[in-house]
């Protein structure tokens, strides 16, 4: 059972942080407790002639716009002056109002500005200097007594409209930070969620495109001569397949390997490089193309190298898909100009559209951004496709997305893949 709070806690919260929209009963509360604090100070104070029924009338009077202190402050106030001016002019007991009139003061202090309660507090020193000076020109005590307390409630209202701006700034610092923080967790999630959906692209969708050729040639050299099968070309289709199977599983582990330890470090692992590309060529051969590789590239940074290697791997993969039978691919890798250039074309004459646009095309694209290249792709100019991309190899800004393609002819083959 939690414990209730005691008196002082309750004070410090309603000083640091007062309500949105001011309690009517609490202020009301306050109200009745000062008016019966200046019923005591009236009936036991003598420093000055005992209230009668005006008297009384005007000293609890005063009390009553307290009730909406907060909500009005300058309102209240002036009306406890204007039943507190009459008052003392009467000579009635001078002490018995100063609990409302200087309740009232600090309230005006504490939420007004600066400049208002500098002014305020001059206009009333101002007034009862000059009251003092004419009715009781020999009480200098009690003129620098009544100065004091105005100057000190008036101060303890600018302290703590202060202190209660500066928690609220802190207060608003604090919640920007923090969504700062989460904008930040957020934006490092997608990137992550990005880079995955792209490694599991490019390992699944190479993989399972050459699963799928080779089980293309292992049916069709079951299905092309029975009575004289050729079972060393199913055999060796057969194990083009597990081979396949083989290099797809352990990059599949690779990869949730990496996932699972991300707790740990960056969650990263090697990357890719250049000295991989002569395997995925080896791997489009078994699928049936020709490939010829050229790569000549010592200088370039890891990251740029993972980059041109998903982005031959996943050409590659769009090549002996769509091709079609005979195919040749020519793939060139080189240095010119501090940027590394990536070239991955063919001689395919597959289809040019389907119905089920894939995610290659965008990928390479964000593999290039990612490191701060570009790159191209769309018919060849001898016939077939190519792909081309020039990966500066100094760290250059990520370049802007590019509009949206256009639906011209030529871009659908692009779609397609």
């Amino acid at each position: 059972m939690p414990r209730p709070q005691s008196l002082i806690e309750r004070a410090l919260t309603a000083v640091n942080h007062p309500p949105a929209v001011p309690s009517l009963r609490n202020d009301a509360h306050l109200a009745a407790a000062v008016a019966a604090l200046a019923t005591v100070m009236a009936l036991f104070l003598k420093d000055g002639r005992d209230p009668d029924l005006l008297g009384w009338t005007l000293l609890l009077g005063a009390n009553v716009p307290l009730i909406w202190r907060r909500r009005h402050p300058m309102t209240a106030m002036l009306a406890v002056v204007a039943c507190i001016a009459p008052y003392h002019a009467l000579d009635y007991t001078h002490s018995a109002p100063v609990p409302a009139t200087l309740l009232a003061l600090y309230t005006v202090a504490v939420t007004g500005s600066a400049r208002r309660t500098l002014l305020i507090g001059t206009v009333l020193i101002g007034m009862t200097l000059t009251v003092n000076a004419v009715t009781n020109p020999d009480g200098l005590a009690e003129i620098i007594r009544i100065t004091g307390w105005l100057i000190s409630v008036l101060l303890l209202g600018g302290y703590i409209r202060v202190h209660r701006q500066y928690l609220a700034s802190a207060l608003e610092r604090a919640e920007r930070a923090e969504r700062t923080r989460e904008e930040e967790a957020r934006r490092r999630v997608a990137e992550e969620r990005l880079r995955i959906a792209r490694d599991l692209h490019d390992l699944l969708a190479h993989s399972i495109t050459l699963i799928g050729v080779q089980t293309s040639v292992a049916a069709h050299v079951l299905a092309a001569d029975p009575d004289r099968l050729d079972r060393q070309a199913v055999a060796k289709a057969l194990d083009d397949i597990a081979d396949t199977c083989r290099t797809a599983r352990g990059e599949l582990r690779t990869t949730l390997e990496v996932l699972r330890a991300s707790e740990h470090g960056d969650g990263r692992g090697p990357l890719p490089g250049l000295d991989g590309i002569a395997h995925l060529a080896e791997t489009a051969r078994t699928a049936g193309a020709r490939v010829d590789v050229t790569v000549r590239a010592d200088r370039a940074p890891p990251a740029v190298g993972a980059a041109a290697y998903r982005i031959v791997q996943e050409a590659l993969t769009n090549s002996v898909r769509h091709g079609g039978p005979g195919l040749s691919i020519q793939v060139h890798v080189y240095e010119k100009d501090g940027a590394l250039h990536v070239s991955v074309a063919d001689d395919g004459t597959g289809p040019c559209s389907t119905d089920t646009p894939g995610f290659g095309l965008v990928g390479m694209r964000e593999r290039a951004r990612s490191v701060g290249g570009t790159l191209d792709a769309g018919p060849g100019t001898g016939g077939g496709f190519e792909v081309s991309a020039v990966l500066p190899e100094l760290p250059v800004p990520p370049q802007p997305p590019p509009p949206p393609a256009s639906s011209a002819p030529s871009m659908r083959r692009e779609e397609a893949r």
